[in-house]
């Protein structure tokens, strides 16, 4: 039994991996197609003595709300650490005012729309009287977006984004778990309570959660510094032998990080995403290598959470409420995430135009059906129900379904239209594709001075110092006078060296006699103030409209 599960889990994860291909065909995210692969196998025929369900019985004692939960936790944990780790603080450092306030406030008010409209809605469709602290509890589950969703379809329909909206997004979508998860817990601790007790909680209760979540994200805050600059040290210390260690490293570092913070009643999501952060923007021993590890465990957990999520749910419960789902989804797309985006976006220097497509780009991901995991823990004392033909169910697994079917309404709408959308809106450019180099320089020293010192030849003014270096892309543009000279006529700052030069789709290695076209993107390397020292350079050759900039993030 034991061997036919394995077999059956590398096949779920095959079709997954396999079943990504299909996203940009289609224009849908790859999360939709998880959820349909998990939905698929919930739903696979018994082959003679072998069955699916009874195998995950045998397995884990049943795929239980409670592992479920702690599996999609851990899930969540590694996605936003390697969210984190690929975002740029400079960009970051340009939208993260109005960033944080759509990850918090903004999250606070959908939260709280959603909960008086779908008190309204569940009080009429629902056969049992519905607490309103149980709807504000549904509104913080379907309160937060996926990153991951978004930009995986601009990236497969090879569009860009005007105006920093890209920035805003990523940021927003990489830190608002953090905003929902605390409300999540905050809301079921008083709907467990008013089902104790019979009566509701005074309005005072609800004032905790500014003081409560103010103490978590601190908390969080600084564990994830603690913790990053503690990994950092450990980096230049350790000096392992195995080089494939330090990937392990990196993978028991998130653990670390995420537990440290939840035991010292911390958001562990929010350390998790600040601790990557503060790596990918930072210099040690395999950064390169171990970006590209934390996106492959990312994608990873991405299979495990959405199929998972996708195995669990009920699709005839789903077809029972489907037509509250559709209010309840268009609410939250045309009124409540429009609304809390308006608010949040006063007074700021995006136009009408961008302010509308942000409102737009909400779609909702694996968190929030991760998220609704969380009442189906609790063993409350709620009448189970008979909906429609003997489906048995409580009112938290209808909740569970719910959420369910707004999250693929959510992708299904939202995703298939948000390229028509910014084109509409004008906010769309020219998407810069980004082609995987025949080589990567990775550092495998250590990047201190201090380390290197004993090294003759770093000391050696003829030598390149590899110490502290890293390589940008930096194009010339149409306009420039570089333009059909040989590379060994320009006179390029010393210590700068071309690796290698991208013309169009390829990739050529760089020689003396090497005629630079417009257009052509090197690969620098360099230290930061050399490189600083080559773009300045290549600068002064364009006219004043200069199409001269970097074109990736410092590796």
């Amino acid at each position: 039994m034991l061997s036919s599960f394995v077999f059956l889990l590398g096949l779920f994860i095959l079709g997954c991996v396999c079943s990504s291909r299909l996203s940009s065909r289609f224009n849908m995210p790859c999360l939709l197609l998880f959820l349909g692969v998990g939905m698929l196998m919930r739903h696979m025929p018994d082959f003679g003595n072998f069955s699916l369900q009874r195998a995950i019985t045998d397995v884990s004692g049943g795929l239980s709300w409670q592992v479920a939960n702690f599996i999609g936790m851990l899930a969540l944990a590694f996605i936003l650490f390697s969210g984190g780790y690929d975002t740029s603080w400079k960009s970051l450092q340009k939208v993260k005012n109005r960033g944080v306030l759509l990850a918090t406030v903004g999250v606070l008010l959908t939260a709280f729309l959603v909960g008086i409209f779908s008190y309204c809605v569940f009080n009429l469709v629902f056969p049992f009287p519905v607490r309103f602290s149980w709807c504000l509890l549904f509104g913080s589950i379907i309160s937060s977006t996926d990153a991951a969703a978004v930009f995986s379809i601009f990236r497969g329909k090879s569009i860009g984004l005007k105006h920093n909206i890209k920035d805003i997004l990523e940021l927003e979508s990489g830190s608002n778990d953090p905003m929902a998860t605390f409300l999540t817990v905050f809301m079921l601790e008083i709907v467990a309570q008013e089902v104790a007790s019979g009566t509701a909680v005074s309005c005072s209760r609800y004032l905790l959660i500014v003081p409560l979540f103010c103490v978590k994200m601190v908390v969080g805050v600084a564990i994830g510094l603690l913790t990053a600059k503690l990994a950092m040290w450990l980096y230049h210390k350790i000096n392992l032998e195995y080089d494939s260690l330090y990937y392990v490293l990196t993978f028991a570092w998130i653990l670390l990080t995420y537990g440290l913070s939840s035991v010292c009643y911390g958001n562990g999501f929010i350390a998790v995403y600040v601790a990557g952060v503060y790596l990918g923007n930072h210099d040690f021993i395999f950064h390169n290598s171990n970006g590209r590890f934390c996106d492959a465990i990312a994608w990873l957990m991405q299979v495990f959470l959405f199929g998972m999520l996708g195995f669990m749910c009920k699709p005839e419960l789903i077809w029972e409420y489907k037509g509250t789902g559709i209010l309840l989804a268009f609410f939250l797309m045309l009124v409540a995430r429009p609304a809390a985006c308006i608010l949040c976006l006063l007074k700021s220097k995006y136009s009408r135009n961008a302010r509308m497509f942000i409102s737009w780009v909400g779609l909702r991901g694996g968190a929030p059906i991760m998220l609704a995991t969380f009442p189906m823990m609790l063993s409350m004392n709620i009448p189970a129900i008979v909906q429609g033909k003997s489906v048995l169910c409580s009112p938290n697994e209808i909740l569970f379904n719910i959420v369910f079917f707004i999250v693929v309404l959510s992708v299904v709408i939202q995703g298939s239209t948000l390229t028509p959308v910014a084109r509409l809106l004008k906010l769309d450019k020219p998407y810069r594709a980004v082609l995987t180099p025949p080589i990567r320089f990775e550092n495998t020293t250590y990047t201190s001075p201090k380390y290197s010192s004993s090294n003759s030849a770093v000391r050696s003014d003829s030598a390149i110092q590899f110490y502290g270096t890293k390589t940008e892309e930096m194009m010339i543009s149409k306009k420039s006078d570089l333009d059909q000279k040989k590379l060994l006529d320009v006179k390029l700052p010393h210590a700068a060296f071309i690796l290698m030069i991208r013309r169009d789709d390829y990739y050529i290695v760089p020689r003396g006699n090497t005629v630079i076209h417009a257009g052509d993107i090197f690969t620098v390397l360099g230290t930061p103030s050399v490189l600083e020292e080559t773009l300045v350079f290549l600068h002064s050759h364009e006219p004043v409209s200069s199409e001269l900039g970097l074109l990736s993030d410092p590796c």
